[in-house]
């Protein structure tokens, strides 16, 4: 019966699009940076330092910054958009909604991927790296059959926590858009947030909230299982 609600259905819906076009724009995003960052040398704790500050910035702070620099009229990147010709305006349009949300929530959190993508880099023996030079390889088969490989657990973690965060999301939209304009980013935990509190209206918010709890359970033993082969597959 919970599922029969339209706007239960359609926040379940955005949630699980952003959640794919998240994985989909940050993995890879993060892997490139990554493969990009120097390996030895004092530019090391520059870049990793760099990386890390994103990440030490509070949820609600996020959506503040992003609203605050995204405002057609005050903000450096609305009136950078606005002033190359394209009517930007994520308060009124839900498409430019949508991409001012992803594009804060790449912002925010790619920089995990490229720290765990690094740690993983870094752990590769150089041998390997010898032995491809020996052998004349190229630039993408160290990275296709050394470094691609090498990263698979690594990347198994990523996608987990990445996906977990974003079908979690809740502080970031909220402060940026307050779901809108309409509802086009209300996401589910904002959706059962408004029937729970605002609404007070309990039962169907208790409901699926083992939904959306046992959603999260399945994607996460999904991760796990595979995590698991792939270590025995490799030890």
């Amino acid at each position: 019966e919970v599922l029969n609600n339209p706007s239960i259905r359609a926040a379940l819906g955005r949630q699980l699009l952003f959640s794919l076009i998240v994985l989909l724009i940050e993995i890879p995003l993060g892997i490139g940076i990554a493969l990009t960052m120097p390996r030895r040398g004092p530019w090391v704790p520059v870049c990793l330092i760099l990386l890390a500050l994103p990440l030490l910035v509070p949820w609600n702070v996020v959506g503040t910054i992003w609203q605050i620099f995204a405002r057609p009229d005050i903000g450096l990147l609305g009136r950078l958009v606005n002033g190359l010709g394209i009517p930007y305006n994520y308060t009124g349009n839900p498409l430019h909604a949508w991409l001012t949300v992803l594009v804060m929530d790449v912002w925010h959190w790619t920089s995990l991927v490229v720290l765990l993508c690094y740690a993983g880099l870094q752990a590769i023996p150089d041998a390997y790296y010898q032995a491809a030079r020996i052998d004349g390889a190229s630039r993408f088969a160290v990275f296709r059959h050394i470094e691609l490989p090498r990263l698979k657990g690594v990347l198994l973690i990523a996608v987990l926590l990445r996906f977990m965060d974003s079908f979690m999301i809740y502080a970031e939209p909220f402060v940026l858009t307050g779901g809108g304009p309409g509802s086009s980013t209300t996401f589910l935990s904002q959706l059962l947030t408004t029937m729970a509190v605002g609404q007070f209206d309990l039962g169907p918010a208790a409901a699926f909230s083992l939904i959306y709890f046992l959603i999260i359970l399945l994607f996460s033993y999904v991760f796990y299982t595979a995590m698991v082969r792939l270590g025995r597959a490799e030890g």
